[in-house]
């Protein structure tokens, strides 16, 4: 081969060795180029490919027009890069960074071919631009979220009140501060001057620490106790000042019964009426527990307490399965609402496994003696009480996995309502099961039967199950004060009702839905939007694809292209993929709004994630092994993977993280979490912010430890304090932070020793501020476990 000479240098065969993975490259997006212009996409990658190819080719001829010639290529891709995102940082990455960082050895071939004299000088002086070009780009472009970001005006628009007990004072009496789980706080103690002050008080640790426990609760107070769950469901009382432990009482739960999501979130405080000084069980701690109990214990000593159903239990297991109950299938993973002496319980459903799940029926029962004061059979409206023997509650109906919220003047519990077992598949659904799931119900707590209900996703088949604890406020308006309640959602979307009759206080518009998918009969015509605030962002694009380098993004551009995707609500497919976006792990889940009374002021963290989903043909899905948890023919104990779905004609294959295989880099461009304060008024955002660094997370799961702001899934909320600080964890890289309301900047920050996938909290004791947060992980998140919790407070 003439255009060939053996290289007789180092530098000749680092050339050829160039040449080689150039060329390769430059094959790889030329085919890869090629599908996608097939398929619609971009002309970009096929022309950038063929010229890489020819580049690869000339260096292993030792040309150096071969570095020339990337040098063009490389210049043409920023013009390119530039044209279609703009001065994007996070845009440009995937882009720009790697052709640069490969400009620096392609140019220094240079140095061994026949390039002479200034030739030479030209090509050092290239390859040391593109590294200081590197440099900049990654401390500049990236750390700016160039959004314009508003403050929170000193004089707020109007200024609400918590309806339930005014405030949490000293204490943190239940899982959201309050009953209308306002997470506000009048303690003024940190301040954003001292809060870089915040030192470690104290930690606690559980002993329940296993990769599947996912634990996620936030202690109450009261007095001088703390009251806790660890993620078995050991219920703990610890010193308020100390964190050292008083008592503790454990249920039994087995390892068996934890769900793949959660373990406890959290447990609920009750002081009997008219107790009298020294009764057991005068004040009391209710839980529920992943094996479907209610416990009640005394809150002085941790025993159980007698007088609550069978020796301080209630078991609700017999009533919501036919046959053997199988452990981790239905579990209470959230604290109870206790309302007019009444303690209200949902209970997750495990996703995904069967059609005909166990029953979601939500049960009322007496928070002195256990007894069974109401359940609410959505599908056998008249039965309030207990079935006869053997007889079980209605299968498969939506159930209200998370943190509900109460109103004790109204006498109703608000419940985050779910879907129907099988989530992604709608024809078996019966009426009433169409009528409440994904909706808010306001449950009357002396009949056990709905006042109102208001859904946010009609015939829902995305998983869009309500994840978050509505908030209760009383607003102010021309015509006086209206009892309102505010709630968001997975797909983003924030309300804010009447909470007596469920009237939405803004208009509510039914927008067209995307038609079609395996059951174009079930699809809504319409779905309904809130006028009043969204955090959902645009729909994506093919530009909003993402990764580390030029392959990357074309592996993930040729995948958009390939699959269905015509924005929100585009119905589930099962001959090719279909991209839900936002995910069912997008906008807000179980971790909840927080707001300012004083200031007015919502304060949302949320994600902003695809998922990249195919429903499975049965016969293919039995080949595969695909059957729900408790059938021996399933491959594998865990419920985690795709979906069996037994019952219906399809699995389904949810992929929450749509990754490049090689990299494990997510497909969508950062940023994937955002915290944002709006105005509670209007519903007009003040600040929107990125949410979370790159320090502890890259490519192949090695942490890039780069102070960055990226943007990270999170889950988890915040707490705010009538001093201006933000308290906040949930993100992916294992910092508690401290934001300033006004601004949404970060003051003050923490690492810690495992993923904060949970609420914090903050109280007073013996005159000192303490803030709690646990620090327990979750696999789903892929985030470190644990089980710390962990106080901080200002030095004495």
């Amino acid at each position: 081969m003439g255009w060939f000479k053996r290289p007789n240098t180092a530098g000749g065969y680092a050339t050829v060795v160039m040449g080689v993975v150039l060329a390769l490259i430059g094959l790889a997006l030329t085919l890869g180029g090629m599908r996608l212009l097939m398929l619609g996409g971009s002309l970009y990658y096929f022309i950038a490919g063929i010229g890489l190819l020819a580049s690869g080719i000339l260096l292993i001829g030792q040309r150096a027009l071969g570095a020339w010639l990337y040098l063009f290529v490389v210049l043409a891709t920023i013009a390119w890069a530039l044209w279609e995102v703009g001065l994007n940082g996070w845009a440009l990455v995937p882009r720009v960074v790697a052709p640069l960082v490969l400009l620096v050895p392609v140019m220094l071939t240079l140095l061994s071919t026949k390039q002479e004299g200034a030739g030479r000088t030209v090509a050092i002086g290239i390859g040391g631009a593109a590294v200081i070009g590197i440099a900049l780009f990654v401390t500049a472009g990236l750390s700016s979220d160039g959004l314009p970001n508003g403050v929170v005006p000193d004089s707020p628009s109007f200024a609400v009140r918590d309806p339930a007990t005014e405030s949490t004072g000293a204490d943190w009496p239940v899982w959201g501060g309050t009953n209308s789980a306002q997470r506000f706080s009048p303690i003024t103690q940190i301040t954003p001057e001292n809060v870089r002050n915040l030192k470690v008080a104290w930690t606690y640790r559980t002993g329940d620490n296993q990769k599947a426990f996912g634990a996620e609760t936030t202690p109450i107070k009261i007095g001088d106790s703390l009251y806790l769950c660890s993620a078995l469901n050991r219920i703990i009382s610890l010193d308020a000042r100390t964190g050292k432990e008083k008592w503790s009482y454990d249920p039994g739960v087995t390892a068996d019964y934890v769900p793949y999501t959660a373990g406890c979130r959290g447990v609920t405080y009750f002081a009997k009426p008219g107790a009298v000084a020294g009764e057991q069980c005068a004040a009391r701690i209710i839980e529920g527990t992943l094996d479907m109990r209610l416990i009640a214990v005394d809150a002085t000593t941790g025993r159980p307490c007698t007088d609550f159903g069978n020796n301080g239990q209630v078991d609700f297991k017999p009533t919501l399965w036919e046959g053997a109950f199988i452990p981790g299938s239905a579990s209470i993973t959230s604290p109870p609402v206790i309302v007019q002496g009444v303690v209200v319980t949902g209970h997750q459903v495990l996703d995904g496994q069967r059609r005909w799940a166990p029953s979601g029926a939500i049960h009322g029962v007496d928070a002195v003696t256990g007894e069974l004061r109401f359940v609410w059979d959505m599908m056998s409206p008249e039965t309030t009480k207990e079935p006869a023997n053997g007889i079980h509650y209605t299968l498969g109906t939506p159930n209200s996995w998370t943190v509900a919220a109460g109103d004790e003047a109204l006498g109703l519990v608000f419940l985050p309502m779910g879907n129907s077992g099988a989530d992604y598949y709608s024809s078996l659904r019966r009426p009433a099961e169409d009528a409440y799931s994904t909706s808010l119900v306001a449950l009357d707590v002396q009949t056990g039967k709905p006042r109102w209900h208001f859904q946010t996703v009609h015939n829902d088949v995305w998983d869009y199950d309500l994840g978050t604890q509505p908030t209760l406020f009383d607003m102010p308006t021309a015509n006086g004060v209206v009892p309102a309640i505010l709630l968001s959602s997975k797909h983003g979307e924030i309300y804010v009702l009447d909470r007596r009759t469920g009237q939405s206080l803004h208009p509510v518009e039914a927008r067209a839905a995307p038609q079609g998918g395996v059951e174009p009969d079930q699809r809504a015509k319409t779905q309904p939007f809130s006028t009043f605030a969204t955090l959902r962002k645009p729909d994506m694009t093919e530009r909003d694809m993402w990764g580390m380098s030029p392959l990357d993004q074309l592996y993930c551009r040729i995948q958009f292209r390939a699959a269905d995707y015509r924005g929100i609500y585009t119905p589930p497919t099962a001959d090719r993929h279909w991209i839900e976006y936002p995910g069912y792990n997008g906008g807000s889940d179980w971790g909840g709004l927080a707001i300012d009374p004083v200031k007015g002021v919502i304060v949302a963290n949320y994600n902003d994630t695809p998922n990249y989903n195919r429903l499975i043909p049965r016969a293919k899905a039995d080949a595969a092994g695909l059957f729900p948890i408790g059938d021996p023919r399933r491959k594998g104990g865990s419920a985690e993977g795709p979906g069996p779905q037994e019952g219906v004609p399809y699995a389904v294959d949810v992929n929450a993280g749509w990754r490049v295989p090689l990299t494990g880099i997510l497909c969508k461009q950062p940023p994937y979490g955002w915290i944002r304060a709006m105005d509670l008024r209007t519903g007009k955002t003040i600040w929107d912010r990125p949410f979370g660094s790159a320090e502890r997370n890259g490519p192949f799961g090695i942490p890039s430890m780069l102070p960055i702001t990226i943007g990270t899934p999170n889950n988890g909320g915040s707490v705010i304090t009538a001093s201006g600080l933000i308290f906040i964890a949930a993100t992916t890289d294992d910092f508690l932070r401290a934001i300033d309301i006004r601004t949404g900047k970060e003051l003050w920050k923490v690492h810690l020793p495992a993923g904060g996938q949970a609420n914090p909290m903050i109280y007073e004791a013996g005159g000192k501020a303490y803030l709690v947060i646990m620090a327990g992980g979750h696999h789903f998140m892929e985030t470190p476990q644990g089980d710390y919790f962990i106080a901080y407070a200002l030095p004495d």
